[in-house]
């Protein structure tokens, strides 16, 4: 039995490499996804093609992967902060350290792992590596996410996000005194020419990224945020803080100051998150409170500010 994607091409994504497209969508390595592309394995609008064929508006794509290509992914004994769950979706607290899906070198110890040994339903919507997982978080941001436990409630949660209509609200602890009390950054976003794993501000082949951020405290060295986003790019936040010159304290990539406190990454967590029911239409809104480690840290803050 095989597995098979399908993705149509949006104009964002038009004129792209379609090793670096399906790189960028499967989060698998280029490598290995050029190789399936020279063996067939993908096809564009029923043909195969070169792995530098250059993607047009409204071609569709095929991946199909063959089963015994595919590494099993089993249930594991990882404990799961669950802070809502119902027939149709899991709301979880997901700690900081702990990846969302396997990926190549990684099959083990990530949420899905923890999910299959919660539960046998989970969504197949995404694809057999990923069920259930509608959005990601990066392996060191914590904070709430959503799981969809059927196929109707994935669609209907994806089209939510692609529609903007998800509420996604952020708490971080940023390097430097932010002097607005609020503000907005309409920067694009997309993948950096040579660190392929990093992102980067930039208007050669991005997408739209939007963020909004008021202070909520203030220190001699360090701001604390809330930070809302609009779009969902790939490590939107950690990007655009450091591209206004406030990057994340404890952030690996995108932040090469040494931090003075102990945290395992960026001090970045997913605080709120709000949504219409898939099956009811009920706005729903979820709440996670800060990790112990950025409390501790805002509370040695906290402390020197008041000496």
């Amino acid at each position: 039995m095989n597995n098979k994607y399908v993705f149509t091409v949006t104009r964002d994504d038009e004129k792209k490499r379609l090793d670096v497209f399906l790189a960028d969508k499967l989060q698998d390595s280029r490598s290995f996804l050029k190789k399936s592309i020279v063996e067939g394995w993908v096809k564009v609008n029923g043909s195969v093609v070169k792995p530098n064929y250059k993607l047009r508006q409204e071609d569709q794509i095929i991946v199909t992967v063959p089963q015994v290509l595919q590494p099993s992914i089993d249930p594991e004994n990882i404990p799961l902060d669950i802070i809502f769950e119902d027939r149709d979706i899991i709301v979880i607290n997901k700690p900081r350290g702990l990846v969302v899906y396997p990926a190549p070198g990684n099959y083990s110890g990530t949420l899905i792992n923890a999910l299959l040994n919660h539960t046998k339903d989970l969504s197949t919507h995404g694809g057999t590596m990923r069920p259930g997982i509608v959005h990601r978080l990066d392996k060191y941001t914590s904070g709430v996410i959503v799981v969809a436990k059927n196929d109707i409630a994935h669609i209907n949660l994806s089209k939510q996000l692609k529609n903007r209509e998800v509420k996604k609200v952020y708490q971080t602890l940023v390097w430097g005194k932010v002097q607005e009390d609020r503000a907005t950054i309409n920067a694009p976003i997309g993948r950096h020419p040579i660190k392929r794993k990093e992102m980067v501000v930039t208007t050669k082949n991005s997408k739209e990224a939007i963020t909004h951020f008021k202070v909520l405290e203030r220190f001699d060295e360090f701001t604390f945020l809330e930070v809302a986003i609009e779009t969902g790019r790939t490590h939107q936040i950690r990007v655009h803080m450091k591209f206004i010159g406030h990057p994340i304290v404890g952030d690996p990539i995108y932040s090469r100051k040494k931090v003075p406190f102990e945290i395992d990454g960026q001090a970045l967590h997913a605080y709120k998150l709000g949504f219409r029911h898939p099956s009811n239409n009920q706005y729903m809104e979820f709440e996670a409170p800060l990790p112990d480690d950025m409390s501790l840290i805002l509370n040695i803050l906290r402390n020197r500010k008041n000496k």
